[in-house]
Order: structure tokens, then sequence, then C-alpha cells
């Protein structure tokens, strides 16, 4: 009667076995039938939000280290409406300024990396940065939360917004409706239009990274809380990085540069 029993489990097992190898044959089957009728891959979704770190690399200026931006100039005066009503060359110069050094600088091995990873993983980007550094690595998915340098807006209706031709944006610049053109930029004491958009992005994470960004700037530094509980995050930084403590976190303390292509290798192993 063991020996019958035994015989049974071993039956069953082997039933189960057997539905389970189908079961997972099927799944793959139905994947690759959707891949096949979409055109599209199903792959883990990435979501990378980036700061000043990562673009330091290439030569751009930060806006808070002790040599940063901030250093050499009021914030207020060129970095807030207040500052743009008071004096708007003052304002256009300084993003002329910073245009030029833009055009100087080419993407790093950190935004290469990530553009590479578009072809193992559903990479989106949501940077804080407003250069064109990770579209010009080859990025296709980059959402801009605070502004693009290299793009102007209509100071009477925001949502006419033109490519600067070269790196001039000068006074007497004008949209359609005939009104003066201003940096698109997000300045402090403004909305962040795009939050929406990033959280939602945020939230369908299956990984979460950060890279050069400190995660003191609000409402970028809350994005963090939505990714789903469960998502593997990493930190990318060689400095301290305002994290929350109820979450677990992989750090990678080392510059953008090498710790990116370090970090997706982690992201690699993960299967």
């Amino acid at each position: 009667m063991e020996a019958s029993h035994r015989n049974r489990a071993g039956r069953v097992a082997s039933v189960l076995h057997a539905h389970s190898h189908a079961t997972a044959l099927c799944d793959l089957a139905e994947q690759s039938d959707r891949e096949e009728r979409t055109g599209v891959r199903l792959m883990k979704k990435l979501v990378v939000l980036t700061g000043a770190g990562i673009s330091a690399e290439s030569g751009i200026r930060t806006f808070r280290d002790s040599d940063g931006l901030w250093h050499d100039h009021d914030i207020m005066e060129v970095a807030s409406p207040e500052g743009w009503h008071r004096d708007p060359e003052l304002v256009l110069d300084f993003y002329n300024h910073r245009r030029r050094d833009l055009h100087q600088a080419t993407p790093n091995a950190a935004h290469l990396a990530l553009a590479r990873a578009e072809e193992m993983l559903d990479v989106h980007i949501i940077t804080q940065n407003i250069d064109d550094l990770h579209e010009r690595a080859g990025s296709t998915r980059v959402l801009h939360l605070h502004g693009e340098l290299k793009k102007a807006r209509s100071t009477a209706d925001p949502s006419l917004i033109y490519d600067i031709e070269g790196t001039e944006l000068n006074w007497g610049d004008q949209c359609q409706l005939g009104s003066q053109l201003r940096p698109h930029i997000v300045w402090f004491g403004e909305a962040v239009p795009a939050m929406p958009e990033a959280a939602e992005i945020a939230q369908s994470a299956d990984i979460f990274a950060v890279v050069g960004s400190s995660l003191v700037v609000y409402p970028a530094a809350a994005l963090v809380q939505y990714v789903p509980y469960g998502a593997p995050i990493f930190v990318v930084d060689p400095k301290d990085v305002a994290v929350p403590s109820w979450r677990e976190i992989t750090f990678i303390r080392e510059n953008a540069s090498t710790g990116v292509p370090r970090m997706l290798e982690a992201i690699r192993m993960l299967g």
C-alpha cells in the first residue's frame, strides 16, 4: 500500500510538473504571440531619475556644488519669475551662456549606457536636467521635469514652445502672437507641469534608479515614493543621497560614468 501511495504521488508530481511545464510553454507562446502581433517586445520597465551629477562628467556645471552656477549668480535674479520681470535681458544672457556651454558638451559613458540599455529594457528617463545629452546619446523616452535649455516658450501662451536655432535667445524674439519668448525652463516658484506624468511613469516601474540626484529638490525628490513596493531601487552617486529609510535600496557609490554600467550589469543579473 505504501508503494502504491508512492507511485500515485509520483504520478501526481509528474502530472503537476508536466502541467507547470505546459503552462510555462503556454505563457511563453502567448507572450511570443503578443509580441508578434504588436511588434513590441515585453521587457522589464526601468525608470531612471537623473540629476545634475550625470551631466557634470560632460562638463556641465552643477548648480549646488561649491563651484556651481549659484556660486556666481543670485538664484532669484536668473531663475525666478521675479528676476525675469526685473531684468529679462540678464536672464536671457545667463541662459545663452548655459546654451553655449551645452553646445561644447558631449554625452558621457553614463548617457550612452542608458541609451544602449533600451536593447534589453523598457527604459524611461525622467530628468531634472535641462540639457539634451540623453537625447543626443540615443535615449528615446526622456521626460524633462524642469524644462529644456534648447527650447523657448511664449510669455503669452505657455503651450507655444519653439526650438531655439543656435545658442541665442534675445530680447525682441517673439512668438507667433507677438509676445516675447522666454527660456522654456521651470523657474523657482513655478509649477512643474510634467510632474503628474512623471509620477505615473514611476508607479509603473519594475525597477527604479536614481543617478546623480541628491533628492533634495521637490517635487522631483518625491518620485521615489511612487515606486511600487517590491520594485528594486538603485542609487548611483558617490555622495550621500536623501532616500527613504523604509525602502530597501542598492547603493553604487561611484560617479555616473562607471556606476551606471555597473548598475545595468546588476540589473541584468536579476533576470
